[in-house]
């Protein structure tokens, strides 16, 4: 492809892919649903002006979202809340896996397909999506909420189960399919040395150059060798025989108890997000309509057959594990697609004639199609869970603790100087929750020893603040000395988060009235209480009375306030 050509297919794709996720927005299903319908838009097998044939080139160029994805839902995954997630990961997970397969197996076969196809769509149609499934839970906030948990870990049993599914294909094909060049207990310890060097990375490495790069103000530098630990976690994984993903998870959750774990979040957000949207464009142009149109109730017969057996495993198991109704229902609802990994599966069963085309392209739709209508059915398992939702009063639902333990409506510190580490102080002796955050790796440092959750991060990047779920703050308090990262913070809060107040420090009234106008609450001049409080020893000083004083300076306080602080 010219470059002519390139310019031309990227400016339909942009076109369409605006047009689509505002479209979908406007409708409540969200921009993956857009995102889907304009890769079927600009896909090879409409009629119409088209992006590229290469379908699996694009996608497999797209999965490198999938790992950025994966990556920063670890660094929102601490290692103890992992521990805590291996009833649902290796028990929920496990099952859901097996019966769905076997329930799948089972339909295809009354249906007549021959036993080795029906065991791979059986396998194929047990994987869920984890790039939809959590990057919807990402967008709504919901990857630490009871749902989000258990999905979560039924979601990445699902892709450690990928191996031992795709050992088994060439089983299928037969003697001489495959061979086995490497003995199983030398591979087992090639994945636990791999394994090992990620963890090293993780714990020691990666954030031993952060600090470095940190204490250089290298920004650059400190992206690269970001990326460079993801890509790397994930090419050792994807060299162990299991999933780059998997790789790029486990370094984002060895990296998540490092104070630079939201930077690093704020950070790659941008690339995630570009390569995400591909990744979801690329599925939608795996939809081939016409072979849809040429066996309508074949196609609609197995679809709606994968999609109900899904979610009828899926809501039991939930309920024998001990979840409510409506846990229960989100759940089997959101995990009722196929999943990426499919396209894997089925590839590789179509090279080594396990299945026919029929079925490759069958299994390939069914995947895509349903992919496509989760924002749909993840709306209708919301609603459906509405009926069987538990009653709370006020004053439970006031004092949900969010996954940390504290309150949720906890106080955002930007800067932990000599006067943020003040307000700090006071803020934890009067029992208010609050995360702080300081570009300054010395005074980072000091905050983690004095015991406060002070983390490496730039306020005023909308990436950071997002990461620190912002929308749930209770108040912001900026007390960074540079006037223009301040401006900068308080303008991306009334952008994005009008309704959160925030108060901020300024230098003297003329800078004051500047925050004040950018949309800041409060604004409090460093300058003016210094003179006030001079004024105030000094008259005390002199004899004058205590009250006069205390008049005077109330007084000229009020004067000064009103003139940048109205009302």
């Amino acid at each position: 492809m010219d470059l002519d050509s390139f310019i031309t297919s990227a400016a339909i794709l942009l076109i369409v892919a605006s047009l689509m996720i505002t479209l979908f927005k406007h409708l409540g299903l969200g921009s993956i649903a857009g995102l889907l319908v304009a890769g079927i838009v600009v896909g090879p097998h409409t009629p119409g002006p088209y992006i590229t044939t290469h379908v699996e080139g694009v996608r497999s160029f797209a999965e490198l979202g999938v790992v950025l994805l994966l990556f920063v839902i670890g660094l929102e995954i601490k290692p103890s809340r992992l521990w805590s997630l291996r009833r649902e990961v290796f028990g929920l997970g496990s099952l859901q896996i097996i019966i769905t397969a076997l329930a799948i197996t089972g339909f295809a076969l009354w249906n007549h397909w021959h036993w080795k196809a029906s065991l791979v769509m059986g396998l194929t149609m047990a994987m869920s999506s984890t790039a939809l499934v959590m990057e919807m839970l990402h967008d709504k906030g919901e990857v630490a909420s009871p749902q989000g948990s258990a999905a979560f870990g039924v979601l990445l049993m699902q892709d450690l189960a990928v191996v031992p599914m795709l050992a088994l294909i060439p089983m299928l094909a037969g003697p001489g399919a495959f061979s086995i060049s490497i003995p199983g207990w030398k591979q087992l310890g090639i994945i636990l040395g791999l394994f090992l060097l990620i963890f090293t990375l993780g714990k020691y490495v990666v954030p031993f150059a952060l600090e470095r790069l940190a204490h250089q103000r290298n920004r650059e530098g400190f992206v690269v060798v970001m990326m460079l630990s993801v890509f790397l976690s994930a090419w050792a994984m994807h060299r162990a025989g299991l999933s780059f993903a998997l790789g790029a998870f486990l370094m984002g959750v060895f990296l998540s108890v490092s104070r630079y774990s939201l930077q690093i979040e704020a950070y790659i957000e941008p690339y995630k997000g570009i390569l995400i949207g591909l990744f979801f464009v690329a599925v939608g142009m795996s939809i081939d309509l016409r072979s849809i149109v040429a066996s309508p109730l074949a196609f609609v017969k197995y679809a709606a057959a994968v999609i109900c057996i899904k979610i009828i495993v899926m809501g039991a198991l939930c309920l024998i594990f001990g979840m409510n109704r409506s846990i229960s229902t989100k759940i089997s609802f959101l995990l009722a697609q196929g999943g990426e990994f499919g396209f894997v599966l089925l590839s590789s069963a179509k090279v080594l004639s396990v299945i026919d085309n029929d079925t490759f392209v069958m299994g390939i739709e069914v995947i895509s199609v349903s992919m496509l209508f989760t924002p749909l059915m993840a709306k209708l398992g919301n609603y459906l869970a509405g009926y069987f939702m538990p009653k709370k009063s006020a004053e439970d639902i006031i004092s949900i603790p969010d996954e940390t333990g504290e309150i949720k409506r906890r106080v955002i510190l930007g800067g932990y100087g000599r006067v943020g580490h003040v307000v700090a102080v006071l803020l934890h002796s009067s029992n208010v929750p609050f995360i702080a955050f300081d570009n300054d790796p010395a005074r980072v440092a000091k905050g983690k020893g004095d015991g406060f959750p002070v983390y490496y991060g730039d306020i005023a990047n909308p990436a950071l603040l997002a990461a620190a779920h912002a929308e749930q703050a209770a108040l912001v308090v900026l007390t960074v000395a540079q006037e223009k990262i301040t401006l900068k913070a308080i303008s991306h809060m009334q952008n994005n988060y009008p309704s959160i107040p925030v108060i901020a420090r300024a230098w003297d009234l003329e800078a004051s009235g500047k925050l004040i106008q950018a949309g800041a609450t409060r604004a409090f001049p460093e300058l003016m209480e210094t003179s006030l409080r001079l004024a105030t020893d000094a008259l005390r000083m002199v004899g004058v009375p205590v009250d006069n004083v205390d008049l005077l300076v109330s007084d000229a306080r009020r004067r000064d306030y009103e003139l940048v602080n109205p009302g």
